[in-house]
């Protein structure tokens, strides 16, 4: 989006600010701004092609069944903080917020700076919102709704925090092997979104799911306490992210119309009320798929991993900036989000735009 104010030619999306709060007196989280950072060396297919020409029809079979035909990278000498520090920047700025002003940052990642400390951190060292407290969510691709909706708890339940920056950031090529396949997937970038208390909604509703026995599928599996990084778990690889099992596709297919039936049902409104709807950007025809499941008409979602690639974390918050920038979702719509990451976790969060 951007702001939801009038910003590089974005469509101005206006809050009510909250009352003076006093017993009794309702508060919501407001979506009041995003932003987007893209970071510019651009990997297309045809390269990849070229990377893994032993492996032939490897990047063909992969774009047709994902979507995907580029993705972007961050210089190799950034870290998961200075991909999110853009998108932070241009979602306040354009939220009129100034770094000091923000109470909390939320951010979302599975490929962090450091084990400890948080990335969300060293985001508020970067940014200069020295009032700010933090903290990191950590459910991969599931992080950034699961961030909003804690945002939003946090608003509802604080009266002491008014302005809250939700960050989804992703860096994952830098955390894969350059011969490992699945490199074809992972796109970097950031998204984030800027939350205010508002006397109306605002935010709906929250819904969560998850299989943890699907925790040995897809991960970094050394590094960290189960099995501390050596010299010989690094040469082996062990400490770059794997897929050691292929999740069934069931998971998706299945979870998402389900996770959004959870969440409508809790938050009281009928499917058939969304307005929009945005999922994990990993393959374009399981979006398609689940679209027809809940019988929505696929103008009411928006892809980007076709030229922006799988950016994991980000690509929720992402999606959500190109979709306002393109004027495809307005004020007043219900939006929902719905998020999957490896473990698995999955997640959803419904607003009303303001």
């Amino acid at each position: 989006m951007s702001s939801i104010s009038e910003n590089e030619n974005i469509p101005s999306i206006w809050y009510h600010a909250p009352r003076e709060t006093g017993a009794g007196v309702n508060r919501f989280a407001s979506i009041v701004s995003t932003g987007c950072y893209l970071p510019e060396i651009r990997v297309h297919n045809d390269e990849l092609r070229k990377r893994f020409a032993h492996l032939p029809e490897f990047v063909d079979k992969m774009e047709a069944s994902s979507g995907i035909r580029c993705r972007w990278n961050a210089p190799e000498d950034w870290a998961t903080s200075d991909v999110a520090l853009p998108a932070a920047r241009q979602a306040l700025e354009r939220a009129g917020v100034r770094p000091e002003d923000v109470d909390l940052i939320i951010l979302g990642t599975d490929s962090p700076d450091y084990i400890t400390p948080a990335t969300s951190v060293v985001l508020q060292y970067k940014l200069g919102a020295v009032n700010a407290g933090t903290f990191d969510v950590g459910c991969a691709c599931a992080s950034f709704p699961t961030a909003l909706a804690s945002g939003a708890g946090w608003i509802a339940t604080n009266p002491s925090i008014k302005t809250v920056l939700v960050v989804g950031v992703y860096l994952m090529h830098k955390l894969a092997a350059p011969d490992d396949p699945l490199i074809f997937f992972y796109g970097d970038g950031a998204g984030a979104a800027v939350l205010v208390a508002a006397d109306r909604p605002g935010f709906v509703g929250g819904a969560a799911q998850a299989g943890g026995a699907y925790h040995k599928y897809w991960g970094i599996y050394s590094g960290g306490t189960y099995e501390p990084a050596t010299v010989d778990s690094v040469k082996a690889g062990r400490t770059t992210v794997k897929m050691l099992e292929r999740y069934p596709p069931e998971i998706n297919h299945e979870g998402w119309p389900r996770l959004v039936r959870k969440l409508a049902a809790g938050s009281g409104f009928p499917v058939s009320d969304i307005d929009f709807i945005l999922f994990t950007q990993v393959r374009k025809p399981s979006i398609d798929l689940v679209m027809a499941d809940l019988g929505l008409p696929m103008e009411k979602t928006h892809t980007i991993m076709e030229e922006w690639g799988y950016t994991g974390s980000a690509c929720i918050p992402m999606a959500l900036d190109d979709a306002l920038a393109k004027k495809k979702i307005r004020s007043g719509d219900r939006l929902v989000m719905v998020g999957s990451g490896v473990g698995y976790n999955q997640a959803a969060a419904a607003f009303i735009m303001p």
